[in-house]
């Protein structure tokens, strides 16, 4: 049933896509079929996606030593070579089964264009990671100069639906390469961004996995850290003051430490470790206590 959810989801982004940029590129009888020799062909700069499973290719490049390549790819030239417009599965397959040229047809496109039919190819995609459709969103925004309530609206989806996934651009390295890799939720990784300290996050992602935390014992997690009254930082002492302190430790011959404010005022702490110690120190100061 789940299953059956997420493809009504990528089959209603698709058509939001394809609102947005026409259709997906379709093969005119009429165009000439070209064998393009691999090593001048190169990935679509804009693919957003950036796993491919390898049980898959394996299967496929088993498919296209014994049978070849059925649908030819779609590419444009460049500077030098060529760039992958559409099927870039089938390239790295074919690279699998170690052929030397692809079926391929060359057409005209813009960055524009490239960009848009990657993102629309990818975005109908099931196995499409949580980073890497919130990747597409983000290029939708810069590339094509959208804003995230017109994102929002051409692809069908809510406003807070987009905004989450761009949110977990904002994660941490590590966390994200955990998440890429399936390791880490859509879920548990929205959660670890509630994190006010977000140094913790990449550590507490860590223990995630390794222990199995679910969403919402994540969430209770988040909240405990986030109560948790941090200690304040000391605040860094001037020379003058550290100077200071180095001087009369040496005269009163125990630790020494002075505290001052922004304004000039403060205090000057000089330890003793017993009424003898006290005594010689009060000494060095000139201090004479007469006992009753």
């Amino acid at each position: 049933m789940a299953r059956d959810s997420k493809s009504k989801e990528k089959r209603s982004l698709g058509r939001g896509l394809e609102a947005l940029f026409h259709d997906e590129p379709q093969i005119d009888a009429s165009e000439t079929i070209q064998e393009l020799k691999l090593s001048d062909i190169r990935p679509n700069p804009y693919q957003p996606r950036k796993k491919f499973d390898e049980k898959s290719l394996e299967e496929l490049a088993l498919s296209i030593k014994e049978n070849g390549v059925f649908q030819p790819i779609i590419v444009r030239e460049a500077v030098t070579g060529y760039e992958i417009i559409a099927g870039e599965r089938r390239y790295r397959a074919s690279q699998l089964a170690k052929k030397e040229t692809i079926p391929a047809i060359v057409r005209k496109f813009t960055e524009s264009e490239m960009m848009a039919v990657a993102i629309l190819e990818n975005l109908q995609r099931e196995d499409l990671t949580p980073l890497e459709e919130a990747q597409a969103y983000e290029m939708l925004q810069k590339n094509l100069g959208l804003t995230q309530a017109e994102v929002s609206k051409r692809m069908g989806k809510s406003r807070p639906y987009i905004a989450n996934y761009l949110r977990l651009l904002t994660l941490p390295s590590k966390t994200k390469r955990m998440l890429q890799h399936g390791d880490l939720s859509m879920g548990q990784a929205r959660t670890l961004l509630g994190l006010k300290d977000k140094d913790l996050i990449d550590d507490l992602a860590k223990r995630v996995i390794k222990e199995g935390i679910s969403v919402r014992k994540l969430e209770s997690l988040v909240n405990q850290l986030n109560e948790k009254k941090q200690p304040k930082k000391p605040s860094k002492k001037s020379p003058f003051i550290t100077a200071s302190e180095t001087q009369l430790a040496d005269k009163f011959g125990t630790t020494v430490q002075i505290s001052a404010s922004q304004k000039g005022k403060g205090h000057l702490s000089i330890n003793f470790n017993s009424v003898d110690d006290l005594n010689r120190i009060l000494d060095i100061l000139g201090v004479d206590l007469d006992e009753d």
